[in-house]
């Protein structure tokens, strides 16, 4: 979990994990370059778990953050584990874990990601959150509907550990990995404490990395539309002509048509080839070397229960 100046509704986090999920959770808090409210392991003692706070060096934002911390538990814990990924305000409850960790019984199964059947958020939000998956789903052809609430399998961490997309937006990296994903309707929870510093320039800023992972299937999709506007001006350019020869067209307007047209034609022409040579330079995800999320950390301090 990440935690940027948020103490309080961390340290009360770590007691309701300790009361619905037990003594045998092992918390990994990131403290996201936190200066007034850095979070400290004895909270965690306190609730009687075990777990690290890992500091990093400077405030890298909620998605590195997540990264950072699955690397982290990709190099030290076993296949045998289950790992959850879950924000430290209380909004992804405790208590729905369980059903959520529950669905990776299944064999062919590698990540449950938590749906929201209830929201507690503005109207604003809401309608920006239906408008950013339809604009999702149009520019990269998926459907995106879930968050950074997520069971994991330990093959599964590992794999995602390894690709560069974590870093840019994980539910996008999540899509983009190829693993076996199977969704979870759960209610989101009220804040424990504190107001979410997520401001809607950065939930704008957010939805559109989620786009920069299938930046090259935006990029095709972009120059077919410019294609096929590109063809639609030579159709009207040619109905134009029709309409001038078998004189139809009054003065000056075969003109001012065929000039837009042109325009058109030769903007869009234009913005065609610049999308093919980009797409055409555009490689796909490189590999992370594991171990190289250390370069954002400062110390690891470990908690051990009280």
């Amino acid at each position: 979990m990440p935690v940027y100046e948020d103490v309080e509704a961390s340290s009360r986090l770590f007691k309701e994990l300790a009361r619905t999920q037990g003594p045998q959770t092992y918390v990994v808090a990131v403290d996201d370059g936190s200066v007034r409210q850095p979070v400290d392991p004895a909270a965690i003692s306190a609730a009687g778990l075990e777990g690290v706070v890992i500091k990093l060096r400077r405030n890298v934002g909620h998605q590195r953050a997540i990264a950072i911390g699955l690397g982290y538990v990709a190099e030290h814990f076993g296949d045998d584990q289950r790992v959850v990924v879950m924000d430290s305000d209380g909004e992804d409850t405790p208590e729905s874990i369980t059903e959520l960790v529950q669905g990776l019984d299944a064999p062919d199964v590698d990540v449950v990601v938590a749906t929201r059947k209830s929201r507690v958020e503005t109207m604003r939000f809401r309608a920006f959150y239906v408008v950013y998956k339809w604009l999702f789903a149009l520019l990269s052809g998926r459907k995106i509907s879930f968050g950074n609430f997520m069971a994991i399998k330990m093959a599964g961490v590992r794999r995602l550990a390894a690709m560069q997309e974590l870093w840019t937006h994980v539910a996008a990296c999540v899509l983009s990995s190829k693993l076996r994903v199977t969704t979870c309707a759960l209610n989101r929870g009220p804040r424990y404490a504190g107001r979410s510093k997520m401001n809607f320039v950065g939930l704008a800023l957010h939805g559109f990395r989620a786009l920069m992972v299938f930046a090259e299937d935006v990029l095709v999709r972009v120059g077919i539309a410019c294609t096929l506007v590109a063809g639609l001006s030579i159709l009207g350019g040619v109905v134009a002509l029709v309409l001038k020869a078998i004189g139809v067209a009054t003065p000056g307007w075969f003109s001012l048509a065929a000039g837009i047209l042109l325009l058109v034609f030769l903007q869009t022409a234009a913005l065609t080839l610049i999308i093919l040579m980009l797409s055409g330079m555009m490689r796909g995800g490189g590999v992370l070397l594991s171990g190289s999320y250390r370069d954002f950390v400062a110390e690891v301090l470990h908690a051990r229960p009280e």
